[in-house]
């Protein structure tokens, strides 16, 4: 993706290949602030191509490029958080058998009864009262994910 990507052959990433890099590896274009944030990861200090033997930017030099082995640990942090978020999004689904996008009390406890029989009802009734924040009686994806540390 990175070859592919950079458009000026130059062995780093300007925002713009950058963006089509993202659309290209998870299929959705990245919000400017994303942007900032990725391509702010470069160290001011870094010897890219077009920098000169002091490390002062050459004319040359296209500005905030990414090189490739920053794109690589970046991807690839973005990769796991993408498989613990799908991991989270597999198992909330599997609780939300009415496909509501919430769950209930009722939810919990047949999940339960299937994964932790032994675990009391007062148990699981707590479980779900940690996980319900506002106390609605509904639990979201967002209350479900933050509970279960993959946010």
């Amino acid at each position: 993706v990175f070859r592919e990507c950079d458009s000026g052959r130059s062995g780093y990433l300007s925002r713009e290949d950058l963006k089509v890099a993202v659309v290209s590896m998870f299929g959705y274009k990245p919000s400017k602030m994303e942007t900032d944030m990725l391509m702010a990861s470069v160290p001011e200090d870094s010897h890219l191509p077009g920098r000169n033997d002091t490390g002062d930017p050459s004319p040359l030099r296209r500005a905030n490029g990414l090189p490739l082995d920053q794109f690589t640990s970046l991807m690839c942090s973005k990769l796991a958080a993408m498989d613990r978020y799908e991991e989270s999004r597999q198992i909330f689904s599997a609780f939300d058998v009415h496909c509501r996008s919430f769950l209930t009390v009722e939810d919990f406890k047949r999940a339960f009864a299937k994964v932790a029989p032994h675990l009391s009802k007062q148990t699981v009734l707590e479980a779900f009262r940690e996980v319900d924040r506002d106390s609605d009686g509904r639990v979201s994806f967002r209350d479900f994910e933050m509970v279960t540390g993959h946010q």
